[in-house]
């Protein structure tokens, strides 16, 4: 497996970010819920989601693409396999759930990663998903620390891996000087999802604030 975008940052990122924000938390609670059944947690990084979950009663499953990461979630003592988000290592409908938190912006081809999601999920089961809002932040927008409104730039559309040449890009202690990402339209990011068969049946634009930086979702199929 070649080496993957985090792999060699993971003590700078667990510092950059340390813990699920109350908003993130509040999401997972309030569309997934409690549960005692087995779910996954699609690229889960350094395990904040995981650990998360698992306080909700699940029995939580992590799987991420970087070695480096997984080193800091299984020293959490969680149970994690690293694995690429769109080849699964699990039995189709071998879930009762499945999570994933700001992934969006890290996974080449995020659709077929969803459709993964989808065969391993038992029919009907929920699949949460906490990410960034793509009308907002990308590459086509300054919104440093998601505060006041956002500058808006050319280069909403098309989707498509970007770097810190990108003129969203423009604070330097931000995840994305430091780490390539991947920008969808809001298009692409609900087709990922429909394609893959999901129903979308809750969808929520996170905090007070004038303008949104983080999108939560429930989907079911």
């Amino acid at each position: 497996m070649t080496e993957a975008r985090y792999d060699g940052l993971a003590a700078w990122y667990e510092e950059f970010r340390p813990a699920l924000s109350e908003e993130e938390r509040a999401a997972l609670a309030r569309l997934l819920g409690p549960g005692d059944g087995r779910c996954l947690d699609l690229a889960c990084g350094t395990g904040l989601p995981t650990e998360a979950v698992a306080g909700l009663g699940w029995s939580v499953v992590g799987v991420d693409v970087s070695a480096d990461l997984l080193e800091v979630a299984r020293a959490r003592g969680l149970e994690v396999v690293r694995a690429p988000a769109d080849d699964l290592p699990f039995e189709d409908a071998s879930f009762d759930a499945a999570v994933s938190v700001l992934t969006h912006t890290d996974i080449d081809g995020f659709a077929e990663a969803v459709a993964e999601v989808g065969r391993v999920l038992k029919p009907a089961r929920p699949f949460v998903y906490v990410g960034v809002h793509p009308s907002f932040v990308g590459p086509h927008s300054v919104f440093i620390g998601a505060e006041g409104v956002p500058e808006l730039h050319e280069g909403y559309r098309p989707s498509r891996p970007y770097d810190s040449s990108a003129p969203g890009v423009a604070n330097p202690d931000g995840v994305r000087a430091h780490v390539d990402g991947v920008h969808l339209t809001l298009h692409d990011f609900f087709a990922a999802f429909t394609d893959a068969g999901f129903r979308i049946e809750r969808f929520e634009e996170l905090g007070e604030r004038s303008y949104p930086h983080l999108v939560a979702l429930r989907a079911r199929r």
